[in-house]
């Protein structure tokens, strides 16, 4: 294979791809470790409300959600204070118009205590949801169901589960766009091996990458169990939802991508091959002999017509374009069927806007990388492949900023949300790494304008003299070879020498002892045998010049040495590498090319990254109608106050706990206080006086004096409790257990 030099060079092409995966291994953690809890079908209210102490136990526990949910029988569970099932088993769907709320039955006669909803779905963009709250019955007990802590797709399978998604757009980034940067910019990097490479690795890890994706789908939306991924029930499951049906279809479509690049590597590889020269990549002499084999095949044979021949490439070249863009469009289709396209605002639109916005992402980022080792790791780049390909991926910018500006108007909806909701700061994130990406983008393409077109291969001769009078260095190296070789040649003719004065000699030895013996008869004897001598004298130069080491070019110490013949050859072929590379240092244009196009290859790393956390966040568009719907605040808050406040008036029986429930916690709207006051074991108590305040301090409001009234043994209330503005409020509570033992306790509560 054709190399450029892998020196400091290569170094510093590692240095900074290892800054770039560092910095995308850190947004991993950050941005990625939050990513399980921004589900994105959110629990905009449930009956009971988490908290609320209701007097008669309910017939059902209601749950309504901001978008549509995949639920089933067990996805609703509630627990009793011992922790024991007691809902009916059975989902009940209260869904009507563009109200999403499941429930599930509870039974008659449950005795009082506090209660436990814990629930689980799968939210329609394909991300688990899952949560748990309380509810009493009377009264609060003092036990009660442990609440599951641990978020919905999080833990070891929800890193494993994102990472493979990470993967999984690489992998078709790679794939998509290195395969159209051959067929639409450079249909001779088919014959380069480190673009083969990059195209078939993209393949396998688009295809590894789905398939861990379908057998983690179990304990990702389920248990988080990772021994579940060998659970052929639950797959069997998966299979029959919505992101199951992609991921098979996925696979599927990759089995089409095979063919693909089969065809794309083998036939199309080639009719690009220029006639008699071998594919970069090839092993020393292999050039040759498959050169040699070539002509001997083709001696009887028409040569090939060049119009026929530009007639197949064209053709090729027109099915492989077709065929590709349907492939990688279908491939793109299945994360917009299973993700934030298929479902909330104008889903028709926005899922051909995703493929739209996905194929343009491949196509610029995916070439880029084929530049890249192109550039790097492959024959000099011809100026108008690299002008091809700025064209395209302006081009493809152009798509980016269109559907980029829908999909945000679609999914933000408010200048507000951009800074207010995570997604929003991470599409400023996304937003401004796209604008670092087209600065560089810019600075590469006025490298590329100064490009001169790659020379046309020469004569052997030719070149050896052009660069002996542009390199010493390479002469001294071509000279020192060459006196290696006639070093060889010098030692085989004295070898031959030596070989030949034995023979002379021995038969000299031979001839005397004959002619002692009888010397009249072999006076004509060796009258003949010198006249044969001197025949075979004459045509020895000839018929050794006849020999098959001759007829083949070789020396005759290389016809007998296989080896040297074999390091002789590996000499020349690194002499040529090394040619290569000066070739291509030399050329200051494509250097500065080459270091812009790897910085453009790092920051697109980083910008996967960010946009793979994107696609795992809520939209900003879902958490505003969330904050809508419970007043302006977060789900997070859109739960009652509860707190719980130890007191001790320092007399007889003065020690105890206050439990005060304020429903729903938040300012503008009637809210219910309720309070409860126990001994140190928990049963209710009397006391002679109880007073409650509230006070923001932040605008000077307050205290606002609250008087619940005694509705039994050591229960108050108090209805319409009006707190006029959110925030940081002091709860200021009096208990007075005799005449002259009293304490007053002070709490921060948080309304929204």
């Amino acid at each position: 294979m054709v190399t450029t030099g892998l020196g400091p060079r290569r170094s510093a092409v590692l240095r900074l791809l290892v800054v770039a995966v560092a910095l995308a291994a850190a947004l991993i953690g950050g941005l990625g470790g939050a990513a399980p809890a921004s589900a994105h079908a959110a629990l905009t209210g449930s009956t009971p409300a988490q908290g609320s102490v209701v007097d008669h136990a309910p017939e059902q526990v209601t749950l309504t959600f901001s978008e549509g949910v995949a639920m089933g029988d067990d996805s609703i569970r509630v627990l009793d204070p011992q922790g024991k099932r007691v809902d009916r088993g059975k989902l009940r769907n209260l869904c009507s118009d563009s109200v999403v709320k499941y429930g599930a039955g509870l039974p008659p006669g449950l005795r009082d205590g506090t209660y436990t909803v814990s629930w689980q779905a799968v939210s329609a963009d394909s991300h688990p949801v899952a949560g748990a709250f309380t509810f009493s019955v009377g009264a609060p007990s003092k036990t009660s169901a442990p609440v599951p802590q641990q978020k919905a797709g999080g833990g070891l399978v929800g890193a494993l589960y994102g990472v493979a998604r990470y993967l999984a757009y690489a992998g078709f980034v790679l794939l998509v766009g290195g395969a159209a940067f051959v067929v639409a910019c450079r249909p001779a990097a088919a014959l380069v091996r480190s673009v083969q490479r990059l195209v078939v690795q993209g393949w396998a890890l688009l295809t590894g990458t789905t398939v861990a994706m379908l057998l983690l789908r179990t304990p990702y939306t389920g248990s988080g169990d990772l021994a579940d991924v060998l659970d052929l029930g639950g797959l069997q499951q998966v299979l029959v939802t919505k992101p199951g049906a992609a991921l098979v279809s996925r696979l599927l479509l990759l089995a089409a991508a095979a063919l693909f690049v089969a065809v794309l590597f083998g036939t199309y590889a080639r009719l690009q091959e220029p006639a008699g020269q071998p594919a970069e990549g090839s092993a020393p002499g292999e050039g040759d002999a498959a050169a040699g084999t070539k002509d001997a095949d083709a001696a009887g044979e028409t040569a090939v017509d060049p119009a026929d021949l530009a007639r197949q490439r064209r053709d090729l070249t027109f099915g492989l374009a077709f065929g590709g863009v349907i492939v990688g469009a279908g491939l793109a289709s299945t994360w917009a069927l299973a993700e934030h396209a298929s479902t909330g605002l104008q889903p028709a639109v926005a899922m051909p806007v995703d493929v739209l916005h996905l194929l343009a992402v491949a196509t610029w980022l995916g070439g880029l990388a084929a530049l890249v080792v192109s550039l790097y790791w492959g024959p000099p780049v011809e100026r108008t492949a690299v002008r091809r390909f700025s064209r395209i991926a302006f081009g493809s910018v152009l798509v980016l900023v269109a559907t980029g500006v829908y999909q945000s108007w679609r999914q933000v909806g408010s200048w507000r949300a951009l800074t207010d909701t995570t997604y929003g700061w991470l599409l400023l994130l996304k937003v401004a790494l796209v604008v670092v990406l087209v600065g560089i983008a810019w600075v590469s393409r006025r490298w590329t304008g100064r490009l001169t077109e790659v020379r046309a291969a020469e004569d052997p001769a030719e070149v050896r003299a052009s660069d002996s009078a542009s390199s010493e260095g390479e002469v001294a190296q071509d000279a020192q070879v060459a006196e290696s070789a006639e070093a060889a040649k010098d030692t085989a003719a004295e070898k031959d020498r030596e070989t030949e004065k034995a023979a002379v000699g021995a038969s000299a030895t031979a001839g005397a002892a004959a002619a002692s013996a009888s010397p009249a008869a072999s006076a004509p004897a060796a009258a003949a045998s010198a006249s044969t001598a001197s025949t075979a004298s004459a045509s020895g130069p000839a018929s050794a010049g006849a020999t098959p080491a001759a007829s083949s070019g070789k020396t005759p110490d290389e016809a007998a040495d296989p080896a040297r013949a074999a390091q002789l050859a590996r000499q020349q072929a690194a002499l040529r590498s090394a040619r290569t590379k000066r070739q291509r240092d030399a050329d200051p244009e494509r250097l500065g090319l080459r270091r812009s196009v790897l910085a453009e290859a790092s920051v697109a790393v980083v910008l996967l990254v960010v946009t793979t956390v994107l696609t795992a966040t809520e939209p900003a568009r879902t958490e505003e109608a969330v904050k809508a719907t419970s007043g302006g605040r977060s789900t997070a808050a859109n739960q009652p106050q509860v707190l719980s406040i130890p007191f001790d008036t320092g007399g007889p029986g003065g020690k105890g706990t206050a439990r005060l429930d304020l429903d729903p916690g938040r300012s503008g709207s009637a809210n219910a206080l309720r309070l409860r006051i126990s001994d140190p074991s928990g049963k209710a108590v009397d006391v002679p006086e109880v007073k409650v305040s509230f006070t923001q301090k932040a605008k000077k409001i307050g205290p606002l004096p609250i008087t619940p009234k005694h509705v039994g043994k050591g229960h108050w209330r108090a209805n319409g409790v009006q707190l006029p503005v959110p925030g940081q409020w002091q709860l200021s509570l009096l208990v007075r257990t005799s005449d002259i033992d009293q304490v007053t306790e002070i709490k921060n509560v948080k309304i929204g």
